[in-house]
């Protein structure tokens, strides 16, 4: 999963990208309004956590512009204990809302929901064949073999199994993945995509990734 933080606190958004990074998702991070908007427009992301009060452009009006660009990405807005009910009420564009101070599992609880609720199948446990992947758990199983993964391999995963059948180039698998701070090459993907093959195989799973050459991958549930 990939997580977009705008909040302009740097110690609160240095703390919210750890906690994302150590429950394997991947968190990017910008400061004030306008490049938290770019960055959103930018790339693919499965949640944003939104700062109520930014500079440059407020959470409001990054989440308006959102909205009328027809980018439907879940807003998590954080508002402040003294945010005014003007400031509050009426948050057009955005899905849930945090009041500052927070504890990490409320937050996480959170975002997760988001996620679900904006998938077709709203389940916690994804599922593909014999493959099923708890995001909340960390869980991979082939049937009832639990599949270790690494957080990387696991993110990857993830990814596919909610686009399947969708042709994911390397760019985008890379964009999706790995953060801003990402220096490897398109190589490191094969890789990846190898060693998933051969912990499900062993797991009993057929091959669901497909390669398309000089395109990208396409998972495709094995039966």
């Amino acid at each position: 999963m990939r997580v977009l933080i705008v909040e302009d606190d740097h110690r609160l958004a240095t703390s919210l990208r750890r906690v994302l990074s150590e429950s394997g998702m991947v968190a990017d991070v910008t400061y004030d309004g306008e490049e938290g908007l770019a960055a959103a427009m930018g790339a693919d992301y499965d949640v944003i956590v939104l700062d109520l009060r930014l500079p440059l452009l407020n959470g409001r009006q990054v989440a308006g512009r959102l909205r009328d660009e027809r980018v439907h990405t879940p807003i998590l807005m954080l508002t402040a204990l003294d945010a005014t009910d003007e400031e509050v009420v009426g948050l057009a564009g955005i899905d849930d809302h945090l009041v500052k101070p927070f504890s990490q599992r409320e937050l996480m609880a959170r975002i997760r929901a988001l996620s679900r609720r904006h998938r077709t199948d709203h389940s916690a446990r994804l599922r593909a064949g014999r493959i099923q992947l708890d995001p909340v758990a960390h869980v991979v199983l082939v049937g009832d073999q639990q599949v270790d993964l690494t957080p990387k391999e696991f993110a990857i995963l993830e990814y596919f199994m909610l686009s399947p059948g969708r042709l994911l180039s390397k760019t985008r698998i890379i964009e999706h993945v790995w953060d801003y701070d990402f220096d490897g090459g398109h190589n490191l993907v094969e890789v990846y995509i190898g060693q998933l093959r051969r912990k499900l195989a062993a797991a009993g799973s057929d091959d669901p990734f497909v390669t398309v050459r000089g395109a990208g991958y396409r998972f495709e549930p094995p039966r």
